[in-house]
């Protein structure tokens, strides 16, 4: 009788997914794409370019100009790429190594004869930090006249025979000035990328020649913001001068001299690799399972210390209000309680993680530290609602007898209600632990390695999308299976206790 109930939600559910694949479909077979031959093709064309670089600034000016321009703006180069090669988009303007990079491993591909614009490149740092600036600059002078820096950039992005002749070498030199923190984004190659589980790169070898002229340890960490809130001294990730640019930071002396370009499809693309091959380059080579490796490890971690931050802050909010529900107690804990919900259930989490990153907690360091907090906050306003609802289902009459046997309202709590209410809530806050791990997938945004992030170094590293998102997703998926096989024996167990 069950199942023939079921079968016209199952008819639906097919007919939606089914017209949902068709309407795809339909999408898929449209084609409105323009043909970009030169930079006046620009004009109405679709152009996909990486968040905030200055492809990004220069191409806005063609979303105003009335010819219907459309600019598509991607975190990561790399994603504006992949949308160029399945046809969402019709080019991608990007600074030339980097487009060079991703012509070389896309063989679909190819860089048009004529330049979008040139570029000088240099580092930035907090603005008013003139010290720093100026020793920088003293350091940067003098690399770049005795022929380091040239020697640096030459060994990624010269001749044949100069392409990895002339490795910067780390000198052994007093570092007692203390440590230079450089904020980057290794995502920008041949500038700052991931090799062998670090970061490298021709900003990455100059900052350490820099480093060692200085006297001083380098670390690194994520960027612009992060030099804004002097969370790092310096920020390295091909930063080109603007005037928008110079009224939040201060830059250094320029160092190179670049180009932005634009990529198009081929027409005469070659045949594509192999799926064995693509397995290979994004997990084998170079050791690249490991990104996705720590990055779980640092998921499981920062999901069960947020986990138990939110069931201990959840508990006591749920315990204020229902407390005011009941006896109009704790009226000023009552009403802070209520903003905290409103502010964490009202605002994004991943606006939360930035603000608290950027702005609570701006002079701490350990990003695992301000994940798990910034996670278990925002876990906590939901576990409050699932206790307090779980509270308040446990009939008055059990609170009542409570207090008949002569116990006080907090020994009522602790041996009659609460009990009973998490055993109805249990379920429910099993299932926020499951929600809690797919949430921390944005931890990337603090520049840390997480799951999802170590797949987008993959990404990177091999330009290929749906291998390293495919395993990602795989393994979400097999943990959240996992979580929820256990939920529905939990499930099962506590209604048997009932019988």
């Amino acid at each position: 009788m069950k199942s023939i109930k079921k079968k016209p939600i199952m008819i639906l559910l097919m007919a939606a997914l089914m017209a949902t694949f068709i309407v795809g479909l339909c999408a898929c077979g449209k084609n409105d794409s323009k043909k970009v031959t030169c930079v006046d093709d620009l004009e109405g064309a679709k152009i996909g370019v990486q968040l905030g670089t200055t492809g990004d600034i220069y191409v806005s000016d063609y979303e105003n100009d009335g010819s219907g321009t459309k600019v598509e703006r991607y975190n990561k180069g790399a994603d504006a790429v992949q949308a160029l090669k399945v046809g969402k988009i019709d080019c991608v303007v990007i600074d030339e190594q980097p487009a060079l990079a991703f012509v070389k491993e896309n063989k679909g591909l190819k860089i048009l004869d004529e330049e979008f614009t040139n570029e000088d490149y240099a580092f930035c740092l907090k603005k008013g930090n003139t010290e720093l600036r100026d020793k920088v600059n003293t350091a940067l002078e003098k690399l770049q006249q005795d022929g380091t820096v040239q020697s640096i950039i030459d060994n990624y992005i010269g001749s044949e025979d100069q392409v990895g002749k002339t490795p910067y070498v780390k000198k052994d030199v007093d570092r007692s000035n203390g440590t230079l923190k450089v904020g980057t984004n290794a995502e920008f190659p041949p500038y700052e990328y991931y090799e062998d589980n670090k970061v490298t790169g021709i900003d990455m070898d100059i900052m350490q020649a820099i480093a060692d002229e200085l006297g001083m340890d380098m670390q690194f960490d994520s960027i612009i913001a992060a030099v804004s809130s002097g969370k790092v001294d310096v920020g390295a990730a091909g930063f080109t001068v603007t005037e928008d640019r110079q009224k939040n930071v201060d830059f250094t002396d320029t160092y190179i001299t670049t180009k932005q370009e634009i990529i198009v499809k081929d027409s005469q693309s070659g045949s594509s690799i192999g799926i064995k091959e693509k397995l290979y380059d994004n997990f084998v080579k170079d050791n690249r399972y490991m990104y996705i490796v720590k990055g779980l490890g640092n998921t499981i971690v920062i999901t069960i210390f947020a986990v138990m931050l939110g069931i201990v802050l959840g508990f006591l909010i749920a315990i204020v209000r229902t407390n005011h529900d009941r006896n109009g107690g704790l009226a000023v804990l009552n009403g802070i309680c209520k903003v905290y919900l409103t502010i964490i259930r009202g605002t994004p989490v991943m606006i939360q993680l930035l603000i608290i990153y950027y702005v609570v907690l701006a002079s701490v360091t350990n990003k695992i530290l301000v994940a798990v907090i910034a996670f278990g906050l925002n876990s906590a306003a939901y576990v409050a609602e699932i206790v307090r609802s779980g509270i308040m289902s446990v009939d008055i009459g059990q609170f009542e007898a409570g207090r008949s046997l002569g116990l006080n309202y907090s020994q009522t709590m602790k041996l009659v209600i609460i009990p009973q209410a998490v055993k109805n809530i249990l379920p429910a806050l099993l299932n926020e632990f499951i929600s809690l791990l797919k949430e921390t997938s944005i931890s990337g945004y603090i520049g840390m390695m997480d799951l999802t992030k170590g797949g987008d170094i993959i990404r990177s590293n091999t330009y290929e999308a749906f291998i390293p998102l495919i395993a990602v997703a795989i393994i979400y998926l097999v943990i959240v299976m996992l979580l929820s096989h256990g939920v529905s024996k939990l499930e099962r167990r506590l209604r048997s206790n009932e019988r």
